[in-house]
């Protein structure tokens, strides 16, 4: 086995990375044109949201995450300043914080999720067949899910 990727490894590879910029620009850009918040946001929000009254520890929000937030705590720090999301003490740990949606948060999550919604539609269900968006989620999978 080499070390060296495949021609189609390559070529897959490079349309993975072209999409993803492509597709999370038009969605980043519909919602700016909306005058709502970045994704980032969106996916604190959710994932927050998800969590239920008693939030998760900022480790557990990064894992849910979606998009990859090298800087969480500033993300964070931002959507807390903005009255949608709060952190609270943890009982478990003394020095470890929850974070918790706000209902200022929830109200700001159902506004996005419109917009969102039809920029993945624009994007990825107008561009592909129920079949191939299925395969792609399969194959995509493949990438994402831990080998057996």
């Amino acid at each position: 086995m080499s070390d060296k990727p495949s021609e189609p490894t390559i070529r897959a590879w490079a349309r993975l990375m072209k999409a993803q910029h492509r597709v999370l620009g038009a969605i980043e850009g519909a919602l700016k044109a909306a005058g709502l918040p970045p994704l980032g946001w969106y996916d604190v929000l959710l994932e927050t949201e998800r969590a239920g009254k008693d939030g998760l520890r900022p480790f557990e929000l990064e894992r849910a995450m979606l998009l990859a937030q090298y800087n969480l705590s500033r993300l964070v720090d931002r959507i807390e300043a903005a009255g949608y999301v709060e952190r609270r003490p943890c009982a478990d740990d003394g020095r470890g914080q929850l974070i918790a949606i706000t209902e200022a948060g929830r109200a700001m999550r159902r506004r996005m999720w419109p917009v969102y919604a039809r920029a993945i539609e624009a994007a990825v269900g107008r561009r592909l067949s129920a079949g191939q968006a299925a395969t792609l989620g399969e194959l995509l999978g493949h990438l994402i899910d831990e080998p057996a």
